[in-house]
């Protein structure tokens, strides 16, 4: 009998997320100390279609993404306490990694092997053509995956901000997105 296909299968990590408690000092130690950067803020973010362990959700919060060599950073700043993975049970990792995050060309493949796996859905929604689900493979804070099928302008993106970070000389830390 073949094996079901795991969800490290789905992608390769792209990126390291995390939930600092002070937005402001996260921002500095990644910029100044470990000399990654610049991080592009996008303020205001609202999930089109948002759902938090099933239910819709409200809750908004900023991100703001640097490259170190190939792995993206992000860094996130809940913006309320509306449900989500950003507050409650999920934000409990302290300064720690909040989540991983891969690429993939098929969303449904994704459920389907989150599934097989007891990976449960506890985020999802869609965000400029581009479809996310975070899952949590069973161990709780710290252990999330993030699976995103990026739309039309996340390729792009992504490649402005890395190319941003080749030459970077330290000026403009941080730098906001329309």
């Amino acid at each position: 009998m073949a094996r079901s296909k795991g969800i490290s299968e789905l992608g390769e990590v792209m990126q390291l997320a995390f939930v600092p408690r002070d937005f402001g000092a996260a921002v500095a130690h990644w910029t100044q100390v470990m000399g990654v950067g610049p991080f592009f803020l996008m303020e205001g973010i609202h999930l089109e279609s948002m759902k938090y362990k099933g239910a819709p959700t409200d809750a908004v919060f900023d991100l703001a993404l640097a490259y170190w060599g190939d792995i993206q950073i992000e860094l996130i700043r809940p913006r309320d306490d509306h449900p989500s993975i950003y507050t409650g049970e999920y934000a409990d990792v302290g300064e720690g990694l909040h989540h991983v995050c891969i690429l993939v060309d098929d969303m449904d493949e994704a459920y389907r092997v989150c599934a097989d796996r007891g990976a449960e859905v506890v985020i999802e929604g869609a965000l400029g053509g581009s479809r996310v689900i975070y899952v949590d493979p069973g161990k709780g804070p710290g252990s999330l995956v993030e699976i995103l099928q990026q739309g039309e302008g996340g390729p792009g993106l992504f490649a402005m901000i890395k190319k941003a970070g080749e030459d970077w000389d330290g000026s403009e830390p941080l730098r906001k997105l329309g």
